[in-house]
């Protein structure tokens, strides 16, 4: 029952919404994601610079790479590929495009929207601009609890059953093991806080995605000559000009769409809530960081692992094909030998537990909509994390994973409701971001000049 729900949400009403708000927002914003896709890089170079008790943009970007880099890149990408063809890489390139868009708008909100905590940092997301900009408590308080139950809860089980299987796989080291250790490293930095988390993503994300994409250049390079070809079988197959997969042109699209939108989570409302805590001086910057997080997501990191399976010999379709993190495993060892499937473990583990970071972020942001005081609640999360963490890395978690995927898609349909009716104030923040670089100056936001919205003043008071 929770798979056909699942499927039936995933399918027909999230794909037809995530696609269509990542359109419109693309044509209304004239392509934002790619005629600011320079000023990305500029706003990051400025987000490197710390400010005295706060947490900087590259910070926040660094927490919501660590979330959106993950299982996806490695085994949702091998599943794509395996039901719909590498055709649907091509799909999962264009949601990632539109996703950009999308991600910049909800993250720009956070940042409007965010409230300033007594320790000089922010909190803020889908729950404080649905309460603020729309006025709806209620819409706010069922996003709340299905972000607690899924990120928070949910998905740190099913990471942490990952992270055992493949190294119980690949160095024989018993779940037990792997799910105490887990516990231990993520104890010493969950009781520290946003600070702590970040500080540790900030070391551990840039080696973990510039690891794997070192490892995928190295295949590229020794793959060279066939890499135009490999393109060109990635974009026939997603026109249905060359197919490899019974499912044909519709499996593709299905497949890639579907992938892409899982990989990238842009529209479902988690990275808001990690975007909201940056130090910027104005909304906008923060949008354009995390666009290009989306971008780092799919059109890279996701890229490599495509190519790293289509380059190998590992990839055969049909019912008996290898599927997920295994056919990313055999396709690495094929190129650099019988370490590469080890290689893959090990990636995976600092993926899995970048992301463990991040959900156990959304659901403390989730609980401190509902109280900020009651240290005791936040302590029994952080215990109740900790016991999910050991208990998930001994379990099969069909059930708990279907029961997440279901809450994570009316997740995304209430953020999607969300953002859509605050559209006209993202717009409104993005004209006011584009005069003020026609007019030469550095972009700062004034809230004197959106006094008539519901925003912090204190948050924006520098």
């Amino acid at each position: 029952m929770l798979a056909l729900l699942s499927d039936f949400l995933w399918s027909k009403i999230l794909i037809i919404g995530l696609m269509g708000v990542g359109i419109w927002f693309t044509v209304a914003s004239r392509f934002v994601q790619f005629r600011f896709f320079g000023r990305m890089f500029s706003s990051l170079r400025r987000g490197l610079h710390h400010q005295a008790g706060h947490l900087s943009s590259f910070q926040a970007l660094m927490v919501s790479v660590g979330g959106r880099v993950g299982a996806g890149n490695i085994a949702g990408v091998a599943v794509a590929i395996t039901l719909g063809g590498p055709g649907a890489i091509f799909w999962m390139w264009l949601i990632g495009l539109m996703g950009m868009a999308t991600s910049f708008f909800e993250c720009s909100l956070a940042q409007l929207y965010k409230h300033s905590e007594p320790d000089g940092t922010y909190r803020g997301g889908p729950a404080y601009y649905m309460v603020q900009g729309l006025g709806q408590r209620w819409m706010a308080v069922i996003y709340s609890v299905l972000l607690l139950v899924t990120f928070g809860l949910g998905f740190n089980a099913v990471q942490s059953y990952v992270v055992a299987t493949s190294v119980e796989a690949s160095f024989g080291i018993p779940p037990w093991a792997t799910g105490l250790a887990l516990v231990a490293a993520l104890a010493l930095i969950i009781f520290g806080g946003i600070k702590r988390i970040s500080e540790a993503a900030e070391i551990i994300v840039p080696i973990m995605a510039g690891g794997y994409l070192l490892m995928a250049l190295v295949v590229l390079a020794m793959n060279f000559s066939e890499i135009p070809a490999v393109l060109m079988h990635i974009v026939k197959s997603a026109f249905g000009l060359d197919q490899a997969v019974g499912g044909g042109l519709g499996a593709a699209v299905m497949q890639g769409v579907r992938r892409g939108l899982f990989s990238n989570e842009a529209g479902l409302g988690s990275a808001p809530n990690v975007a909201a805590v940056a130090y910027v001086p104005h909304p906008v910057d923060q949008g354009l960081v995390q666009a290009l997080s989306v971008f780092i997501d799919t059109l890279v990191l996701c890229t490599c692992t495509a190519l790293i399976i289509l380059l190998s010999d590992s990839y055969q379709p049909g019912a008996d094909a290898v599927n997920g993190i295994a056919l990313t495993q055999h396709a690495l060892a094929s190129h650099v030998g019988s370490w590469g499937d080890k290689f893959v473990s090990c990636a995976l583990v600092l993926f899995a537990f970048s992301s463990i970071l991040y959900n156990y972020y959304l659901g403390e942001n989730s609980l401190n909509f509902f109280s900020d005081e009651n240290q005791t609640l936040f302590k029994g999360f952080r215990v109740m994390v900790l016991g999910l963490v050991l208990w998930g890395s001994m379990q099969d978690l069909g059930t708990v994973f279907g029961f997440a995927d279901l809450t994570m898609g009316l997740l995304g349909v209430v953020n999607l409701f969300g953002i859509a009716l605050l559209s006209k104030t993202g717009l409104r923040l993005l004209r006011d971001y584009d005069e003020q670089l026609a007019a030469g100056k550095t972009p700062r936001l004034d809230p004197d000049k959106f006094s008539d919205l519901e925003i912090d003043p204190v948050a924006w008071r520098d």
